[in-house]
């Protein structure tokens, strides 16, 4: 069995119109979430053996926050291809990651991680999480899959469970949705 965390970027900061998606960073709710997070990942006990990242500028302050407010600081893959990538690129480099490592966080953004989610984890009615995820996979939300399988390149649709899902709101409801989310 391998196990897959997922963890999307924090809010990030649309104030400045002229920024490349790609330079966004976050706003100060995205840091209060990104901190929470990190506190709560640790929390959980997996130690993760890799970290997976895109480089965004969002993805870089979310890990960083939630590593300092962890206590913690892993080193992290960047890999440009995770940045606004579909479920099967995210697939394609999680096939890459050799197999003696059993425990992989990656780090994105949506709609792919929650596509990623949609994939593995199959849609029979047995996992009451798999429909909080297809209400919404929100910024800064965690999710821990167990993979039915033995090396990475094995990872296909319908292999895993959903075991874990916190959202930053779950922590502290001050972090939940503002009316301009829905």
């Amino acid at each position: 069995m391998k196990l897959l965390g997922l963890f999307r970027h924090a809010k990030s900061d649309w104030h400045d119109a002229r920024a490349r998606d790609f330079d966004r960073g976050l706003n100060e709710r995205g840091r209060k979430g990104a901190a929470l997070m990190g506190k709560h990942i640790v929390e959980h006990g997996v130690g993760w053996q890799r970290i997976l990242a895109s480089p965004a500028v969002r993805v870089t302050e979310t890990i960083e926050l939630a590593g300092k407010a962890a206590g913690r600081d892993v080193p992290v893959v960047w890999d440009r291809r995770i940045y606004l990538a579909s479920s099967v690129i995210l697939a394609e480099v999680l096939h890459e990651v050799p197999d003696s490592i059993d425990s992989v966080l990656m780090v994105g953004h949506n709609p792919g991680l929650e596509d990623l989610i949609f994939d593995l984890v199959p849609d029979d009615g047995s996992c009451p999480l798999r429909a909080i995820v297809e209400e919404k996979f929100p910024t800064a939300a965690y999710a821990v899959l167990e993979c039915d399988i033995d090396r990475w390149a094995d990872l296909e649709d319908g292999c895993a469970r959903l075991v874990h899902l916190v959202r930053p709101r779950d922590l502290d409801p001050e972090l939940g949705p503002e009316p301009a989310d829905w």
